[in-house]
């Protein structure tokens, strides 16, 4: 986990460390006054009383399997203040990373911190704690507040205790599809003297086999707490056969003190790594033998220094990128990974570039704005490529985009800036099972990622590219606007980051931005940067991108914008379906608990041609739909 330096403002990310205070709380306090009468719900019908013991039984189910899982949990939070053009604006962020063991916090005791970790070294009050879920401790303790499962589970799992009729009354509401799942919803009150920390909200409950898909709300709590309670909306996916998983949960809460309404804070929380995977070269052979090769031992040349130094390189390079993939960080192949794989070709091909391996590029699942070359695989972050998309007719802007972050680790490749050989050691990457993640430094040096800003600009200057330079200037005249207050979202984890460091606040990139018209947030014609979350989502048990193709919202005021801010889940959900027997899914396919994404089109995703023909014009040139001045 990456525990930030920033000062925790207001009450950002309090929500994963406290006991919640309810809705209700100032309904039925606690102390010397009488709680009031509960009114008795309208009587349920016997289908709808056979799906909510269905949904009780399932939900058992669920924390039996999460206790046997240890997935990858991160959280990203902004604290907003009002503004007077955009209603609102990002303050400051956190971001928190870290593999949590469900076995260790569910229904477990409560926490205590363990200042100093095994050899003695204090880390303060965000030092090194017992349980896996030490970064949720942490922030409870430096808030003043008791960390309580009442916090982050129950926005996964309502209540791992007593999710029952005993506990709770159940009030129907109405009959809704979320996306291609028919779901019966109902309103749940806890039932009781003592309400603290019980879930009070609403529940979709799947009515083909009764589990629980989303529920939202928030939590009673003491009387004292009742100022302090967060609402949140938590979302499941069906990852295997009558198996939902916890995905993702957003959460927000309004100031109270706004003449405008504007938020106090939001954060959302991505959840995946379910079922991580050994690499398939791996994997695939379990036998000792050696299937499938020729045995040309005998014909084996001795290694030369050179050909020893070239192939210590290459092991570095290997043991990133396997690492990587093992712990969750990077994403499984998919289809979307050979459309930028195309675009970098097309890159090489329209400067007259030939390398001696192809490249490949692969997609870090994280939040922080950061690009990565190893050996001949490019790595991007989610975010990049999500703040990057943005929707036009040809899809230009989106292309000058991605164009520019290839050709910036491009440039590395052609450069030769290598990898610190010292990940040639297979004990250097070796990720902890359940613990936090703490900063790789595997990013360049700022003398090679400014010789590698010159050559990428030489490559951008290509007469099939120049065009599409425009958009990424606009992109990171936009992130200039907010990259002081995003700060943990402009930190790498693992790579380079767009802004040369802490200190200097500058782009690597920034020769783009004098090619690009002016910035104007008032224009409506005009989108510099998306929110988070605008194009690709997570597989949790594969690890698998999938494309998301959301219709067309039109702009109508300048707070629609939202450029690099967290926003609500909502996830088209439909129900599992396996691979065909005997085929093995193609690299890419929509993975559990989604359906089969349609061909990518100019609208939602970026077109690619392995090779340019003699010629032709690359796509996304960026010559037509400019961003207006």
């Amino acid at each position: 986990m990456i525990l930030r330096k920033h000062p925790a403002a207001g009450l950002a990310l309090a929500f994963l460390a406290t006991a919640f205070s309810g809705h209700y709380a100032s309904a039925f306090p606690l102390g010397k006054k009488k709680p009031a009468q509960e009114l008795p719900a309208a009587k349920l019908t016997a289908s709808q009383n056979q799906l909510i013991d269905k949904a009780i039984i399932r939900e058992k189910e669920v924390i039996k399997l999460l206790k046997e899982r240890a997935p990858l949990v991160e959280t990203y939070i902004q604290n907003m203040r009002p503004d007077d053009k955009l209603v609102q604006a990002p303050e400051s962020d956190q971001h928190f990373l870290g593999r949590v063991e469900f076995g260790r916090i569910i229904g477990g005791e409560k926490y205590e911190i363990n200042e100093a970790t095994a050899s003695g070294e204090s880390h303060g009050k965000f030092g090194f704690f017992r349980h896996s879920a030490s970064f949720l401790t942490g922030l409870g303790s430096s808030l003043q507040l008791n960390f309580s499962e009442t916090g982050f589970i129950q926005m996964l799992l309502m209540d791992s205790n007593d999710f029952d009729r005993q506990h709770y009354q159940f009030s129907y509401v109405h009959n809704e599809f979320l996306g291609n799942t028919p779901t019966a919803v109902f309103d749940v009150t806890p039932l009781g003297k003592n309400k603290t920390g019980r879930f009070f909200g609403r529940i979709w409950i799947e009515t083909r086999d009764g589990n629980v898909v989303r529920f939202n709300g928030d939590f009673a709590g003491s009387q004292k707490d009742s100022r302090e309670y967060y609402h949140f909306d938590s979302w499941r996916t069906n990852v295997q056969p009558n198996v939902w998983l916890p995905t993702s949960f957003y959460v927000e809460e309004s100031d109270s003190k706004s003449r405008n309404r504007s938020l106090k804070f939001k954060a959302i929380n991505h959840i995946w790594g379910y079922s991580l995977k050994v690499p398939q070269k791996e994997s695939e052979n379990t036998s000792m033998d050696v299937v499938g090769a020729t045995d040309v031992s005998n014909d084996a040349q001795d290694v030369s220094p050179l050909g020893a130094q070239r192939a210590w390189v290459q092991q570095a390079e290997d043991n990133v990128v396997d690492r990587l993939y093992q712990a969750g960080l990077l994403d499984a192949p998919s289809d979307f990974d050979k459309t930028l794989e195309a675009l970098a070709t097309n890159i090489l091909a329209y400067n007259n570039i030939t390398l001696s391996k192809p490249i490949h590029v692969r997609t870090l699942l994280t939040e922080p704005l950061e690009s990565l070359s190893v050996g001949n695989t490019i790595i991007l972050s989610k975010s990049l490529i999500d703040t990057t998309a943005i929707l036009s007719q040809d899809g230009a802007q989106q292309m000058g985009n991605l164009n520019a972050l290839l050709a910036f680790q491009l440039a590395h490749i052609i450069l030769g800036h290598r990898l610190d050989t010292k990940y040639a050691f297979n004990d250097r990457m070796l990720f902890p099972a359940t613990s936090v993640f703490n900063r790789i430094p595997m990013h360049h040096t700022a003398e090679d990622n400014a010789a590698a800003a010159k050559k990428a600009m030489e490559l951008l200057d290509a007469k099939e590219l120049v065009g599409g330079q425009q958009y990424f200037g606009l992109y990171l005249q936009q992130l200039q606007e907010r990259v002081k207050p995003l700060q943990a979202l402009n930190e790498p984890m693992i790579g380079d980051g767009l802004v040369k460091s802490d200190d200097d606040l500058t782009f690597w990139m920034a020769a783009l931005m004098a090619k690009s018209p002016k910035l104007d947030m008032s224009n409506l014609k005009q989108q510099a940067a998306m929110p988070l979350s605008s194009f690709l989502r997570r597989d949790p048990w594969t690890d698998q991108m999938i494309t998301m193709h959301p219709a067309f919202e039109p702009l109508l005021s300048p707070a629609d914008k939202m450029p690099f801010e967290a926003a609500p889940v909502y996830i088209k959900l439909t129900y599992y379906k396996p691979p065909t027997e005997g085929a093995a899914p193609p690299a890419g396919a929509p993975a559990a608990g989604t359906e089969a994404a349609p061909a990518a089109n100019t609208d939602t995703a970026p077109a690619a041609n392995p090779e340019p023909a003699a010629g032709s014009t690359a796509p996304a040139t960026g010559t037509a739909n400019p961003p207006q001045n």
